[in-house]
């Protein structure tokens, strides 16, 4: 647990402070692009697009290389330190490989059709650009997850953070020095900054043991396959509401006007996809090392509790303090604030359905994941679908939750019955309900009293009173790495 902590912070400082970061050009965006140009609706819709496309190039190899990397075959070939590793590498880099190829092909080959069904026959380049960049995130996530595997998270971090730096330097140039006021540029920005990173992984991948195994590869694409397709809805659960907005929103004028008020709000509650970000890459690759261990199911057990712990935090931490939150956006899209606890309760049993998701994938029975993805799928589908058009983004919020909320639930019931964990369901329920009881009172405040300082003040006092709670009942201060030891008796 405290190497799963360690990495998780390592993990998070570089997705925290990302985050924190790339909150900075919401401001900035949302002050140069106007509200009515439906820039930043574009913007939301093109990166729907660009999410989707990089789960079906990765193809599940992230997953799947932490699975093959840990086996020890008996070949005397793979005896060399690092050598069977290396082969597993080698081989997802070559599935990857070969899809980006395939994709940049048949992207610049046919984006006339392409452009115009997806209502962007005017701005090719905005779809060639980002092209190119999601095809160079797809080659970086494997050298990425072979980071992780070595548990070299400081590097993983680095690279991560100059990446955003390196964005907002670029962004404050073009947007606040040369007075760039359009799309186009958030786009460019992302193409050099992506090629950049990928340059920093040519010497990583000069000391690579390359060996392609043709054996491996069919047991990797077997275990990989239902993993894409699991990857599919999962990340259909998150952007499906992006792409499908502008096709189903009655006022197609108006479509990327709105899309750009949801997706403006919707980075407030990111801070939650950014949590479970940071525990999955630390999380993911201690999962798989532990599997064989006697105490394995404890684990998962408590992981599980301390996870959705910190996930109910993170929420009242965020409905409490948006009387601050508020001003991450320009004012002209901040009346969609509404749909941020949402958002963020959706996130938060996403990051659930994450925990859940072991038992199949230690079983190599990931087919299961896919069902359960696509049930949830669909059901979000729906929802957007038939509430889009009476009910705008709201239906979107409200349908990643339902969403999100059918493939935990299905994953739960059919775990506990496939490979049960002793998952700690009565500390879970006493959290959620101190968490709703809390939200509760802090939007009946609110309601008589707006935002303003008196809100602020008494938000506070709730969620100290969580953080107390928390002390008490789950993690003594005496506990605690460095500062422990002032508070033993």
């Amino acid at each position: 647990m405290k190497a799963l902590a360690k990495d998780t912070a390592i993990y998070g400082l570089s997705s925290i402070v990302g985050r924190f970061l790339n909150y900075l050009l919401v401001p900035l965006y949302t002050h140069y692009m106007p509200k009515d140009s439906g820039d930043y609706g574009i913007s939301t819709n093109v990166y729907a697009y660009t999410a989707l496309i990089l789960v079906l190039l990765t193809f599940g190899m992230e997953t799947t290389l932490f699975r093959f990397a840990n086996d020890k075959p008996d070949d005397a070939r793979y005896q060399q330190k690092g050598s069977w590793a290396g082969t597993v590498f080698s081989t997802a880099m070559a599935v990857i490989g070969t899809l980006t190829t395939v994709f940049l092909v048949l992207l610049f080959a046919f984006i006339d059709p392409i452009s115009n069904t997806l209502g962007y026959g005017d701005h090719q380049e905005f779809l060639l650009m980002m092209g190119v960049v999601v095809a160079l995130d797809a080659l970086q996530a494997i050298p990425f997850s072979f980071l992780r595997y070595q548990k070299r998270a400081i590097r993983f971090a680095s690279l991560k953070l100059l990446y955003i730096v390196l964005s907002i330097v670029l962004n404050v140039l073009f947007f606040v020095v040369l007075g760039k006021t359009t799309v186009y540029y958030v786009f460019f920005i992302n193409l050099l900054c992506t090629s950049f990173i990928t340059l920093f992984f040519i010497p990583d991948l000069l000391h690579i043991h390359w060996h392609f195994d043709g054996q491996l590869l069919k047991r990797m694409l077997s275990y990989s396959w239902p993993i894409l397709i699991l990857g599919i809805a999962g990340i259909l659960n998150q952007v499906a509401d992006k792409i499908l907005f502008p096709l189903v929103y009655p006022d197609e004028s108006q479509a990327n006007v709105q899309l750009g008020i949801y997706g403006s709000c919707v980075k407030i509650a990111m801070i939650m996809a950014m949590i479970t970000q940071a525990f999955r890459y630390a999380y993911e690759p201690i999962v798989f090392a532990k599997s064989k261990d006697a105490d394995k199911t404890e684990y998962y057990a408590t992981a599980m509790k301390y996870f959705l712990i910190f996930t109910l935090l993170a929420f009242l931490c965020v409905v409490g303090w948006m009387p601050l939150l508020q001003y991450i956006i320009g004012e002209d899209y901040r009346e969609g604030l509404g749909v941020v606890p949402i958002v963020m309760a959706a996130e938060i049993m996403m990051g659930v359905y994450f925990n859940l998701s072991f038992w199949y994938k230690l079983i190599d029975k990931t087919i299961y994941g896919a069902w359960f993805s696509l049930a949830g799928c669909v059901v979000l589908f729906a929802v957007n679908i038939i509430f889009i058009p009476d009910y705008g983004y709201w239906a979107c919020a409200w349908g990643g939750v339902a969403g999100y909320g059918t493939a935990m639930v299905l994953s739960y019931i059919v775990g506990q019955k496939k490979n049960p964990i002793p998952y700690p369901m009565k500390d879970i329920a006493i959290y959620v309900l101190i968490t709703g009881f809390l939200t509760a009172m802090i939007y009946l405040h609110e309601e008589h009293f707006h935002f303003g300082l008196g809100s602020l003040v008494f938000n506070t006092v709730c969620i100290i009173l969580f953080v107390a709670y928390i002390i008490h009942r789950d993690l003594p201060l005496s506990h605690l790495p460095v500062i422990g030891k002032y508070f033993k008796k």
